[in-house]
């Protein structure tokens, strides 16, 4: 198969002159990259700190909202999955886009989705600490700052990556196994203990709170438990016939993490008797049915909890920091991006400057809280549901722009493969799902910081094409770099 407008690596020139950087290229599998994805979608961590606000919003269906939200995702996963089988690229949405719109979108898409990964990644780095301070403070007394735990775990994750993608990634994997055994084992053993309150209600639209309303308001945050589903498509340059077990990898994951919320939800209103403003109050829900059912064994989902974080934090910064890695090659950002370790071939000053810029975005919001009118320690589990809010803005952007430029891609680049169905109908309806959440998180009468959350994001995109156009201005051969580097010639 030829690429429309790729050319191979002895053919292009990077930003800099002389040949690009290349990642190290097929040592991934389609299993290794399902892993890293799942890993990266973090189940433990996803549903621990954001399952109390799903189901106060939806009520006693809120597995039911799980369900919308896996099918409104795997029309998600349908885009990337078109985009990567034409185009695989360690860009990912960037090149999509780029290819799509050109050199301005690019340019734009990259800072979109570059800043919005890491302010939602900063989240997760900084829940990792916090989570080890919660399950020490549980079991020991000991209460150590999380943010000492924070620098600690980001630390020795940067250094797993920086040794190899192989390395980190089966790392990421045998996180995910563990957590996901804790997960399944504790929900069964709930449905066990609670038997007598098992019913079919968690899955009646009539339960739903609010009705539509109650979905709609719920459905957000039922995303929200998705975010890293796209891990893959980032992961393609170094992943065996990438075209292929890129979509599949998509694919496999929204599925599986789609039937497993739906199992670890059922369980957690269950094991509550169906009693939703008790869910809503506990701290962590999943915990407090992990106390109820396995009693002293309950420290099982504490360790769950850590090895979601862990992986996380090493999938997600493994995939996101390689769109910034990409963007730097081909001359969207500065070319000191773009480099890749000599030996190991990993991307190392993306994924430091990544990991270094979350944490400074962390220390500034922590300024912030006790600079501002309620000063005082920052909550690490506040900040999380407040970073990855922002971040998710940014994030949904170019979920939306990736789905409205999938037909338009493959009108002009691949006329005869285009399909009706599968290039036009899917996409759009994924790009009529993505508004759900954008509304919801953007509309007004909001409470702080929520409130301007969506004037930040605002000014962002308008930075960002501004900057982008000048750049374009600047330098017209941007135009023939996008994209220009694809995971496989043939």
């Amino acid at each position: 198969m030829t690429d429309h407008g790729a050319v191979g690596p002895s053919s292009m020139s990077g930003p800099v002159g002389g040949a690009p950087q290349r990642l190290r290229g097929g040592v991934l599998g389609m299993a290794d990259i399902a892993a890293a994805t799942m890993a990266n979608v973090g189940p433990a961590m996803s549903f621990f700190f954001g399952f109390a606000f799903l189901g106060t919003a939806a009520g006693i269906a809120s597995p039911l909202t799980i369900v919308a939200a896996g099918v409104a995702v795997a029309l998600l996963g349908n885009t990337l999955a078109q985009f990567s089988r034409a185009h695989p690229s360690a860009g990912s949405f960037i090149t999509f886009v780029g290819k799509t719109f050109g050199p301005v979108s690019a340019v734009t898409t990259a800072l979109l989705a570059g800043l919005g990964y890491i302010i939602a990644m900063a989240s997760v780095i900084a829940i990792s600490g916090g989570f080890v301070q919660i399950t020490l403070s549980h079991y020991t007394g000991v209460d150590l700052p999380w943010i000492i735990w924070t620098l600690l775990l980001t630390g020795l994750s940067v250094v797993l990556m920086l040794r190899g993608v192989v390395v980190s990634t089966k790392w990421a994997g045998y996180f995910f196994g563990v957590e996901m055994l804790v997960l399944v084992v504790v929900s069964i053993a709930a449905l066990v203990k609670h038997h007598g309150s098992l019913s079919a209600d968690p899955f009646l639209p009539g339960h739903i709170h609010h009705g539509l309303s109650g979905l709609a308001a719920g459905f957000p945050l039922a995303v929200y438990l998705f975010i890293g589903w796209e891990n893959s498509a980032a992961l393609a340059e170094e992943t065996q016939d990438p075209r292929r077990n890129v979509g599949r990898a998509v694919f496999l994951s929204v599925a599986i993490m789609t039937v497993s919320y739906i199992l670890f939800s059922y369980a957690t209103v269950t094991a509550f008797d169906n009693d939703m403003a008790r869910l809503g109050e506990a701290r962590i829900p999943f915990i407090d049915v992990a106390h109820d059912t396995l009693g002293a064994l309950a420290f099982v989902a504490y360790v769950g909890g850590l090895t979601s974080t862990l992986g996380v934090l090493i999938s997600g910064i493994n995939s996101q920091a390689r769109l910034v890695f990409n963007a730097g090659r081909e001359g969207l950002l500065p070319s000191f991006f773009g480099y890749v370790h000599p030996t190991r071939r990993t991307p190392n000053n993306a994924i430091v400057t990544f990991a270094v810029t979350a944490l400074l975005i962390i220390g500034g919001w922590g300024l912030g809280h006790l600079l501002g009118s309620g000063s005082g320690s920052m909550n690490p589990v506040v900040f999380f549901t407040e970073s990855s809010s922002l971040g998710a803005i940014l994030i949904l952007l170019v979920y939306l722009a990736s789905n409205v430029a999938l037909p338009l891609y493959y009108r002009r680049y691949r006329p005869q493969e285009f399909r009706t169905v599968r290039h036009l109908v899917l996409p759009a309806i994924g790009a009529l799902a993505i508004l759900v959440p954008l509304y919801y998180l953007a509309k007004p009468g909001q409470p702080a910081p929520y409130n301007w959350f969506p004037y930040a994001a605002l000014a962002i995109l308008l930075l960002a094409v501004g900057y982008a156009a000048l750049l374009v201005r600047r330098d017209p051969t941007l135009a023939e770099r996008v994209g220009s580097i694809v995971a496989d010639v043939d």
